[in-house]
């Protein structure tokens, strides 16, 4: 295997960002791996290449799969959702608008949405119960979110999370329109 293989070229580049992104240096990362910090630098540079003992060695300490750093294609790891292209889901008897603003795809482990109450609607009249966590902040207006039988009252910057199995709705009972960002795992719509 050369390093100037076209797939392979990259793979220094990768360990740089990740290591990076873990707040590691080289000779951080080196010392957890149990190789010498010269050894990582020129892979990381593309002056060495690695055994594939020490590419695994690299990965544990980066807690990455082995493949990452074969990708070819970083870019299916990212999705950009324009504001056109996000799907808008209306349930019956709730005047509640949701916004996907994370792609819907099926193994995604996480949804991200905006929830758009207008003033004096709520969530559908019965209390919503489904498998996971939610965590939300209010981007605009009031929303009270009912939990069992407790009401918490969210104004502009507040946040909430819960376990979703507890039973929960959403309110506006305030005169402006509610604008709420929530994070949902696993994905329920």
């Amino acid at each position: 295997m050369r390093m100037d293989d076209p797939p392979l070229k990259s793979i220094g580049d990768k360990i740089r960002q990740y290591r990076k992104e873990k707040r590691l240096t080289v000779e951080a990362l080196a010392s957890q791996c149990q190789l010498s910090a010269g050894l990582i630098s020129q892979v990381e540079r593309g002056l060495a290449t690695p055994s594939l003992d020490s590419l695994w060695r690299i990965t544990r300490v980066l807690d990455i799969p082995l493949i990452a750093l074969f990708d070819a294609e970083d870019e299916e790891r990212v999705t950009v959702l324009r504001a056109d292209q996000q799907k808008r889901l209306v349930l019956p008897e709730s005047n509640v608008t949701y916004r996907m603003l994370s792609p819907g795809k099926r193994d995604d482990k996480i949804e991200f949405l905006s929830i758009i109450l207008e003033p004096g609607t709520w969530t559908n009249g019965t209390l919503l119960v489904h498998q996971g966590e939610e965590c939300g902040v209010v981007v605009q207006g009031e929303i009270t979110v009912m939990i069992g039988d407790r009401e918490y009252l969210l104004r502009e910057g507040d946040s909430i999370y819960f376990d979703s199995t507890l039973p929960h709705r959403f309110f506006n009972r305030g005169k402006k329109v509610a604008v709420g960002i929530w994070a949902m795992t696993p994905p329920s719509f």
